[in-house]
């Protein structure tokens, strides 16, 4: 399947107790940080570290089992006990045949499935049997008033209306690319730990590489050694800001330079628990650069659906075997 196609690691700082259809309605977008369009959404329900998942639908009925494997793997792999099941998209045969595929199999593999749920058009739908016939024909709900959005707003997540729109906030800034531009031209790679300590520099401040820097960063980035310098000491309280300073270099580098930088974004939208941005930065490192060793790396994290919790066992198992990223 297609990389947005295989599973997605959430945010699992997002702590809301959903009681209702309307509040798994109301989770789901803000767990991924878009409104999701055709597609499968698992919900792990239980400890804190569980997982959430999202697979595309295919347009092929026969496709179905390709998205239970996908999301079978990692509930297996991290022993989740229960789930939800949220299925984005009008009444066709692939949704249909996907919400009951899915649940036949989580049911066989002794995965508790407490709910499936269709939505569409602001509307959530019943799919299992014993529920009012209302259910059945659909429930109006309103993303906008209810009051997990408004939490959100102030923790300040953003919640965009689809993955393109997310997608869009690490597309290339014209004008940033050609300020950057003669910068790049007769740059040289910063000197050993000379990345590491301008990443530190500008986590500390909370500012931006200059374009002068930044041409220095991309071409650093090409080498491996130096790549590392830029993640592999990160820790989980530095994601948020480093995922800023790595976005906006995204945005500022032409194609022929973004490889390195969107790589480092993804493991660090990772790190963040922000696997729907993680995989959007490897798309546009993928889009330049087809096989990248870090970008795979992440690729691996969000295919196995491993938590960022578990980077510091991670990283020494990494940093232990020469090029962490090779």
């Amino acid at each position: 399947m297609a990389a947005e196609s295989v599973p997605v690691m959430e945010p699992t700082s997002l702590r809301l107790s959903a009681r209702t259809p309307e509040d798994l309605a109301a989770f789901v977008p803000l767990a991924l940080g878009f409104v999701p369009e055709r597609s499968v959404v698992l919900v792990s329900i239980g400890p804190p570290d569980g997982m959430n998942a999202r697979v595309t639908l295919p347009q092929d009925p026969d496709d179905v089992d390709d998205v239970v494997e996908a999301l079978l793997r990692p509930v297996l792999r991290h022993g989740v006990r229960e789930v939800v099941v949220v299925v984005y998209d009008d009444d066709t045969t692939v949704a249909d045949e996907a919400a009951w595929s899915l649940h036949e199999e989580l049911t066989a593999a002794g995965v508790r499935v407490r709910d499936v749920l269709r939505v569409h058009d602001q509307h959530w739908y019943a799919v299992l049997p014993g529920a009012p016939l209302a259910a059945y024909q659909g429930v109006p709900f309103s993303l906008d008033s209810h009051p997990f959005t408004a939490q959100g707003v102030l923790d300040g997540r953003v919640t965009h209306p689809s993955r393109e729109a997310l997608r869009a906030t690490i597309a290339t800034d014209a004008d940033g690319v050609d300020r950057a531009a003669p910068a790049l031209a007769g740059a040289t790679a910063l000197p050993a730990c000379g990345l590491a300590a301008l990443v530190r520099r500008h986590l500390g401040t909370g500012s931006r590489f200059s374009d002068a820097e930044l041409a220095a960063v991309a071409v650093s980035l090409r080498s491996g050694h130096l790549r590392d310098e830029a993640w592999v000491w990160l820790g989980r309280p530095e994601a948020r800001g480093a995922v800023e300073l790595w976005s906006d270099a995204v945005r500022r580098l032409p194609t022929t330079h973004v490889a390195g930088a969107a790589a480092v974004l993804g493991f660090c939208a990772w790190l963040l628990g922000d696997g729907a941005l993680a995989w959007c930065a490897i798309d546009r490192c993928h889009e330049a650069e087809p096989s990248h060793p870090l970008a795979d790396l992440v690729a691996q994290l969000l295919d196995s659906a491993t938590s960022p919790a578990q980077w510091d066992v991670l990283r020494p198992r990494l940093t232990t075997s020469g090029d962490p990223a090779a």
